[in-house]
């Protein structure tokens, strides 16, 4: 429902201001844990968010109608946690192999791989779309000018956050259908994607990382979060950026428009850069970045006021 903007109380724009720097502080604190493997990094995240949806799944599910979903909600919820998971993964691994800005760049370029992705989806391409799409993917490009010797800027380390990307559109489409056009409550959605991904994760990380299940050493243990020197972090990855963070996001929805939302989104780069600055007093930003990650902010807003007139016109009466 969109609300008219003379009617928006303040604490929706605060509630919106703190979900945004909420989500926008994971990839700082994430590149802050790199004791931690990656892959299990991810997992430990997965497994942490998980516990915190787990009383929303609950109270909800004693109220529902369970013969209101299918089998076919069933599987997309199975591929949405494997999309999900694919995401996390890749990202967190590209912080390792990558700087910060140019990792959240690439991460929230998903807006741009929508466009690729939709003729095969049956959507038509309006002209805003593919300016928009061109305007940022040449961003991208010029971004890779600042690929340097020491390997703090890497193609392998933008690379999979591009694929972190691709991956999360599977995720937002699986969403959007079970949330907005199965009316699916919000925790009998999350929780069970949030917690399969952290299945899918642990074996992964498992065979590629040489994880195991003991606690002699806290830093590879599936379940090492749980030791004293991890679960702060992880409650705060867990209670931060996964509860407030995107549970907040949804919430503010009941006063703005999805644009404007989208749009704010879109500056996670620029505040997770300075996060991380902050953190670490130290950041990597060459003049191609700034220039190319401004060209690919643009480029992603094109796309979504082209979203947004598009639904303007298909729900104007004819």
């Amino acid at each position: 429902m969109e609300s008219d903007s003379g009617a928006v109380p303040k604490s929706a724009w605060l509630l919106l201001l703190v979900a945004l720097f909420a989500v926008s502080s994971a990839g700082a604190v994430l590149q802050s844990m790199s004791e931690i493997p990656p892959i299990l990094r991810a997992s430990w995240r997965m497994q942490g968010t998980a516990l915190i949806l787990l009383p929303g799944f609950i109270y909800q599910l004693s109220s529902l109608d369970r013969n209101l979903f299918s089998s076919k909600d069933a599987m997309i919820i199975f591929l949405s946690s494997f999309f999900l998971a694919a995401h996390f993964g890749s990202w967190v691994w590209s912080l390792d192999h990558t700087s910060l800005v140019h990792s959240l760049l690439f991460v929230t370029s998903h807006p741009l791989v929508v466009v690729l992705l939709m003729p095969i989806l049956g959507y038509k391409i309006r002209r805003g779309h593919v300016i928009g799409a061109s305007v940022g993917f040449f961003g991208a490009a010029l971004t890779l000018k600042d690929i340097d010797a020491d390997g703090e800027v890497t193609l392998i380390g933008n690379f999979f956050a591009f694929i972190g990307a691709i991956t999360v559109v599977g995720y937002l489409f699986a969403g959007r259908y079970l949330r907005s056009k199965r009316n699916m409550p919000l925790f009998i959605y999350a929780f069970p994607v949030t917690f399969l991904s952290a299945v899918w994760l642990t074996p992964a990380s498992i065979i590629i990382e040489g994880t195991s299940f003991s606690q002699t050493l806290p830093e590879l243990g599936v379940f090492g979060w749980f030791d004293l020197s991890w679960i702060f972090w992880v409650g705060y990855l867990s209670l931060g950026p996964g509860l407030l963070g995107h549970t907040g996001i949804n919430a503010v929805l009941r006063w703005f428009p999805p644009l404007i939302v989208s749009i704010a989104l879109l500056f996670e780069p620029v505040i997770g850069g300075v996060i991380g600055w902050l953190l670490s007093g130290d950041i990597s930003l060459g003049i191609w970045t700034v220039i190319g990650g401004c060209l690919m902010l643009v480029g992603a807003m094109m796309v979504k006021f082209e979203e947004a007139n598009e639904q303007t016109i298909d729900e104007s009466p004819s």
